[in-house]
């Protein structure tokens, strides 16, 4: 079958590749090449090794078909002219999952894997037109570089967090009371049979609560209770933490942490099944580091959680070399250095109290930013954070400043002496501008959104992840509602947080080379925080913001947008799936300098990485082009509308 038409021609035909200029497609045009199939032969059979190829219908049909368990073969569908098959297995090299016949006589545009690599690096819009096969290659090298990573390069653990299920660990069956039983009788059951706790069940089986020997003398020997006639219930703890046979330890040890207690019922279908203890989790480790949660609220000195908090950086390797996946990684660290965060901050306030300032005198919220703000905070780095109080009386206002300065000077040198470096910008609630009541913030933030100035920019970003991590979280909300007023009509903020986002382009050339530093201490080097995960966290930011999400992790606003129908869900999955494998590569490179007693930079140097590590972190840095044009287009229509109103 003679072929009509050139290889420029059927790539201008495309959407993915329509806007792609002549230079570049001269370049990669003479890479690919055409192919025809008599009609009745095969392209490919189903189970066989990946051609390495993408193929384009120019003419004929394609019928496409599967065989099942049985060996019958269904046709699911066709190609026909433009059509393209072969997507799935191109990147990941793995076997057909179903046969491609020619119907008639067919002719096919064959690209090859180089060309094809190419073509998606180059347009970020060719890398979404094919995400499916982009999503499902990216996932799976960033999965084979987990499961390949050694654990003697973050300190040897025999854990499995990530692999065993608390079905595996828990105690059954489990010994249990009802809500009438005599406090004294499950006080004795509870000796006889060696346990701290026992599970309080209704009259179906069902869990209503938890009584430990903590409740027992703080709610009955300790209030003189008489034990002998009154019930159970009225000394059981209702807050009972739950989870399935089927959740992963890992998902046991968040809870722990989150919740801080030390027993987890284990429910099937609403049903006792089980029970797990703190000891089970840390026996199922062969390790103490579990136990670190509980060490944090134990201290009572400065001194002491300096300890402790080492012991939270030695499970942060433990949870890698465990091969935690990096959303888990952000979750436990991040539950771990809130509570660091928290006892620092009560330890200050009852020294504020012993000087002779006295108790805060006014309600207040201590606020992270940054990294820290949006849980993505792994290694204690530099503190970001602030305060907001109450609007004081006129007459007290000097006073209060005066209170909550001290106080935000002794909480930053705290939380530096537990290993919370300070900011080196000075953004901290020991600077006065960091440190404000409700009114002025809202004044402030107000003045950030609405101010034409670079520097106002700079603010936003800093503080527009700001979460509440101790105190009345009712002022956080309040702030949060300060921001989404501001930001209700389009406002020069928006337009400049776009615009300042945009400029920047990920560290990544036409062809796929990567783009590393020329000169200086990191040559040849790529910075993943401020050339590649910033960009993702820029953007995500701008929507969020837009549409009114509190959440403030990258991954919690994604998925926000998502369900509200901002962002696409297959393009969300290509965000998430690179965000992840940038984070993964920053993580781990961090450890390592931190462990060989140097300061973790975020730098990483490519080519010092295996093949599939740099096809892993190439796919992932080829997302943030699309990411920002998609940023960009929703933003300056926005603005436009703004003025020519």
């Amino acid at each position: 079958m003679a072929v009509n038409v050139t290889v420029q021609e059927v790539l201008r035909r495309l959407a993915p590749f329509q806007t792609l200029d002549q230079a570049f497609l001269d370049e990669v045009s003479g890479e690919m090449y055409f192919k025809t199939y008599a009609e009745g032969e095969y392209v490919f059979r189903q189970g066989s090794p990946s051609l390495g190829v993408l193929f384009i219908v120019v003419e004929g049909l394609a019928e496409v078909s599967v065989t099942n368990e049985r060996g019958a073969e269904n046709v699911v569908g066709y190609r026909r002219l433009n059509d393209f098959f072969g997507e799935t297995v191109i990147l990941s090299g793995g076997t057909y999952s179903g046969s491609v016949l020619a119907k008639e006589p067919l002719t096919c545009l064959l690209i090859p894997r180089s060309a094809f690599e190419k073509l998606i690096y180059h347009d970020p819009n060719a890398a979404v037109y094919f995400s499916r096969g982009v999503i499902d290659r990216m996932r799976a090298l960033y999965e084979e570089i987990v499961a390949e990573q050694s654990y003697e390069a973050y300190g040897r653990s025999d854990a499995t967090l990530f692999r065993r299920q608390v079905g595996e660990v828990m105690s059954s069956p489990v010994i249990t009371c009802r809500p009438s039983d005599p406090v004294m009788g499950v006080a004795r059951v509870m000796s006889e049979s060696n346990i701290s706790a026992i599970v309080v069940i209704d009259d179906i089986g069902q869990p209503v609560g938890l009584i430990t020997e903590k409740d027992l003398v703080a709610k009955a020997v300790a209030t003189c209770l008489d034990v002998a006639h009154s019930p159970a219930g009225e000394v059981m703890n209702r807050n009972l933490v739950t989870l399935t046979p089927q959740a992963f330890l890992h998902q046991a040890l968040l809870a722990v942490i989150k919740q801080g207690v030390k027993h987890l019922a284990v429910v099937d279908r609403g049903m006792l099944v089980g029970i797990v203890t703190l000891v089970d989790l840390v026996k199922a480790r062969s390790t103490g580091t579990l136990w670190v949660a509980h060490r944090i609220e134990a201290q009572h000195s400065l001194a002491g959680l300096e300890e402790t908090g080492r012991e939270v950086d030695l499970l942060l390797s433990a949870l890698v070399a465990e091969k935690a996946p990096v959303p888990a990684l952000f979750e436990i660290m991040s539950e771990l250095h809130d509570r660091l965060t928290r006892q620092v901050i009560a330890l200050c306030e009852q020294e504020m109290v012993d000087e002779g300032y006295g108790p805060p005198p006014q309600p207040y919220c201590w606020l992270s930013l940054g990294s820290a703000g949006r849980r993505e905070q792994t290694l204690r780095t530099d503190q970001d954070n602030a305060v907001v109080y109450a609007d004081p009386p006129p007459d007290q206002a000097a006073a209060a400043a005066d209170y909550f300065h001290r106080l935000g000077e002794k909480v930053v040198e705290g939380l530096a002496r537990t290993g919370f470096t300070k900011c080196k910008g000075d953004t901290t609630a020991s600077n006065p501008k960091w440190c404000r009541p409700l009114g002025d913030w809202c004044r402030v933030l107000d003045d950030w959104i609405r101010r034409v100035d670079p520097s106002g920019v700079r603010m936003l970003t800093i503080f527009l992840d700001f979460r509440h991590v101790y105190g009345e979280a009712a002022l956080a909300q309040a702030l949060w509602k300060q921001v989404f007023r501001s930001f209700q009509e389009p406002t020069p903020a928006s337009h400049l947080l776009t615009q300042d986002e945009v400029r920047y382009k990920a560290p990544l050339g036409l062809r796929g080379s990567f783009i590393t530093e020329k000169s200086g201490p990191h040559r040849d080097e790529i910075n993943l925080k401020s050339s590649a995960a910033v960009h993702i966290v820029n953007c995500i930011r701008i929507f969020a913001i837009k549409h009114g999400i509190t959440k403030t992790s990258t991954l919690g606003r994604l998925q926000e947008l998502v369900a509200q129908d901002v962002i696409d869900r297959e393009d969300a999955e290509f965000i998430q799936a690179s965000y992840e494998t940038i984070m993964m590569f920053r993580i781990r490179e961090n450890l390592r300098k931190y462990q060989q007693g140097l300061e973790p930079d975020d730098y990483i140097n490519p080519h010092r990485l295996s093949k599939r590590e740099q096809a892993a972190l190439r796919e992932a840095l080829s997302v943030i082009g699309r990411l920002q044009k998609l940023t960009a287009s929703h933003f300056n229509e926005f603005w436009r509308d703004y003025l020519t109103t």
